[in-house]
């Protein structure tokens, strides 16, 4: 019987780790990969107005939650479908499902959803 090789043993080590994790974040996180998108957040007396960089994404399609505090905003970006079949050079802005969250001051707020010069705008008015 040949001993090991220190090599071989730790990147077979290394495998199994990241198999493992992988596991558990299927079993235990999200489902599936998603990006956040940036963000701007600002306040003023009567509202906060967040900007979500989502260019080429109808606001429409565009989900928000509040939950426990949190808002959620969360979507998807896809090529147009006259596009799927072309030859893609580059691909800078992400596709597939978005997601981000915002911990919200305390309080109540309506939500609102506009365009504003490229971006998918967030007013909730304080109440």
């Amino acid at each position: 019987m040949q001993p090991k090789n220190p090599l071989d043993w730790m990147l077979s080590e290394a495998l199994d780790s990241l198999t493992r994790a992988d596991r558990l974040r299927q079993q235990f996180g999200r489902q599936e990969a998603c990006w956040e998108p940036p963000i701007d957040v600002l306040e003023t007396e009567h509202e906060l107005l967040i900007l979500v960089a989502l260019p080429g994404v109808n606001p429409d399609n565009v989900e928000t939650v509040i939950h426990d505090g949190v808002l959620i905003i969360s979507g998807q970006r896809t090529l147009p479908p006259e596009l799927r079949n072309a030859r893609i050079h580059r691909l800078e802005l992400p596709q597939g499902r978005f997601e981000r969250r915002i911990a919200l001051p305390l309080g109540r707020y309506a939500i609102s959803r506009f365009v504003m010069d490229g971006c998918v705008a967030l007013r909730l008015a304080k109440s």
